[in-house]
């Protein structure tokens, strides 16, 4: 009878564990669903950001192209269930030391190519399992990628490379990644 017991009382913390009903609500699942709804947006999918929770309170970090993505970002966050405040620490970027590829004269036809390149280089980084893709950031200039950001080891570093390497329109890879272990 009492190891019956026992395992009922597991099965009921395990239970109310799994739906959130014991008060507790586990922050990493929290900050993982908002980085999820970030990913899947068409319009912030491309997007540098950083997210963090603890007790209902998101921290977007991170750099952004356009005023609109911004926002988006901001949106998606505060409507995420679990969420109850979201602080903002979202930066619009510049060319100033940002790791941005070198401006050039480009056609429509390059810069529409370009995006297509940074599209498919930045879903690849995000869908690799050892590449921390949302610590990356990609910029295309006439088929040549610049990453710029942070990876936690060589072994992904060169993985990302790779992965870029390997694009479909990739012309060269020019890799600023610093390794930073956690």
């Amino acid at each position: 009878m009492k190891n019956r017991c026992a395992e009922i009382l597991a099965l009921v913390v395990v239970a109310c564990l799994a739906l959130g009903a014991c008060g507790h609500r586990n922050g990493d699942d929290v900050a993982a669903r908002v980085k999820d709804r970030i990913h899947d947006d068409e319009l912030t999918r491309t997007v540098n950001i950083d997210v963090s929770h603890q007790n209902g309170v998101v921290t977007l970090t991170g750099n952004v192209d356009t005023p609109d993505q911004k926002e988006q970002a901001l949106a998606l966050a505060r409507t995420t269930e679990g969420v109850h405040d979201v602080v903002d620490r979202i930066a619009m970027r510049t060319g100033d030391a940002s790791g941005d590829a070198p401006d050039v004269d480009r056609t429509a036809g390059e810069v529409v190519d370009d995006a297509s390149v940074t599209r498919h280089v930045k879903a690849r980084l995000l869908d690799d399992a050892m590449v921390r893709g949302l610590h990356i950031d990609v910029d295309t200039k006439q088929g040549v990628v610049y990453l710029t950001g942070t990876v936690g080891s060589e072994q992904e570093r060169d993985r990302a490379v790779e992965l870029t390497r390997t694009a479909p329109g990739v012309r060269d890879v020019q890799a600023n990644l610093k390794i930073q272990r956690t």
